[in-house]
C-alpha cells in the first residue's frame, strides 16, 4: 500500500521555488493557493505574515510578466506603425 506524501522538500530548505524562476502561470496559481489559504484564517500571526509577504511577492511577479507582455505588444505594433509609414512613403 502506497502512502501519501506530503511535500518534498529538505529540512531547513525553503518550502517554495524562488518567485524569480516562476512562469506567470505558476506565479499566478500559486498566489491564488495563498489568497485561499490566507481567507481560511486558520494559521498564527507569523505564518500567516509569511504567506502574505509570499502573496505580495507573486503579485509582484505577475505584475512584471504582464508589464513585460504589454511592451512587447506595444513593440510589435510600434514596429508594424513605422512598416506600414515606410511604405506610404516609398508609394508617394
Amino acid at each position: 500500500m502506497k502512502e501519501n506524501t506530503f511535500g518534498t522538500g529538505i529540512p531547513g530548505q525553503d518550502a517554495f521555488p524562488a518567485v524569480e524562476e516562476l512562469s506567470y502561470e505558476q506565479a499566478r496559481d500559486e498566489l491564488i493557493e495563498t489568497v485561499k489559504i490566507l481567507e481560511l484564517g486558520q494559521m498564527g500571526l507569523d505564518e500567516s505574515l509569511k504567506y502574505w509577504e509570499r502573496g505580495e511577492a507573486l503579485a509582484k511577479r505577475c505584475e512584471d510578466h504582464l508589464d513585460g507582455a504589454a511592451r512587447r505588444v506595444e513593440d510589435a505594433l510600434n514596429a508594424k506603425q513605422a512598416q506600414g509609414n515606410t511604405t506610404d512613403a516609398q508609394e508617394a
